[in-house]
């Protein structure tokens, strides 16, 4: 009788309350890595209630964002919805609520694939929409994850585009930044993983990784200015390589017009 309770108790603790098809929850916390089929004997995971999950979220998301920033112009506020629905707050949310403690995954969760929990939680919104409707899926959204683990005011203010905050960096000090893809491979579950290194001037920074090429820049630009604000001789020899290729450059156009 206990063992039977056990999966409405551990989804009550998270939901608030019991779920009436305990069956979509227990998909929902299923990787496709795991061994598990429906009482048909079919395979069954996670991704068609994370798809599902993924848009109702979102729009949840862009709901709560318009009435409370009545005032707000679009950019702001999809500026900010992405920021929300970006996949380590939603990683973050799915540790804070203790969803990973159900994840059903015969894979190594690491660092590296811990977005398995943020996919989880996209599939239990999903799980909420059809079980309970939109209704009840919005309230818990609104009550029990922005209330509790979302800082509307922290999340609006916060610059993460660490790529552009690059850019400007190199504009006001003259110096040219690029980005290199070293590789690009695939992970045991055949997910592209893409490893990026930033340049400022000549001088490369540390190899960052992503599941997209966005996400590696974005890492490999935000190593290389905590670089630059941390390490003095690194500053240094960038500028130093910029100031030392621009008085070549002049050299040589002097030369230049004394032959001529």
């Amino acid at each position: 009788m206990l063992r039977h309770k056990e999966p409405y108790l551990s989804f009550y603790r998270i939901l608030g309350y019991c779920p009436h098809r305990i069956e979509l929850y227990q998909q929902a916390v299923t990787h496709r890595s795991a061994v598990a089929s429906d009482e048909n004997g079919r395979k069954i995971n996670n991704e068609r209630l994370e798809f599902l999950g993924d848009a109702v979220f979102t729009l949840v998301t862009a709901d709560i964002l318009y009435h409370a920033f009545p005032e707000k112009r679009e950019g702001f506020l999809s500026s900010s919805r992405s920021r929300i629905i970006q996949r380590e707050t939603l990683n973050r949310i799915a540790l804070e609520i203790g969803l990973n403690k159900l994840v059903r995954a015969d894979i190594q969760i690491t660092s590296h694939n811990n977005y398995i929990y943020g996919n989880a939680f996209e599939a239990l919104i999903g799980a909420i929409y059809l079980d309970c409707g939109f209704k009840q899926c919005r309230r818990f959204i609104a009550e029990r994850i922005f209330a509790r683990y979302i800082d509307l005011e922290q999340i609006t203010q916060t610059d993460i585009n660490f790529k552009s905050k690059l850019v400007e960096w190199g504009q006001r000090h003259r110096v040219n930044i690029d980005w290199k893809l070293e590789n690009s491979t695939l992970d045991s579950n055949n997910n592209p993983v893409f490893t990026v290194r930033a340049i400022a001037g000549h001088i490369e920074g540390k190899a960052a990784t992503g599941y997209s090429k966005k996400e590696a820049q974005q890492k490999a630009s935000q190593y290389i200015l905590k670089q630059l604000h941390q390490d003095k001789d690194f500053l240094r020899a960038i500028l130093y390589d910029e100031s030392h290729k621009k008085d070549s450059v002049e050299k040589k156009e002097e030369n230049k017009n004394g032959r001529e």
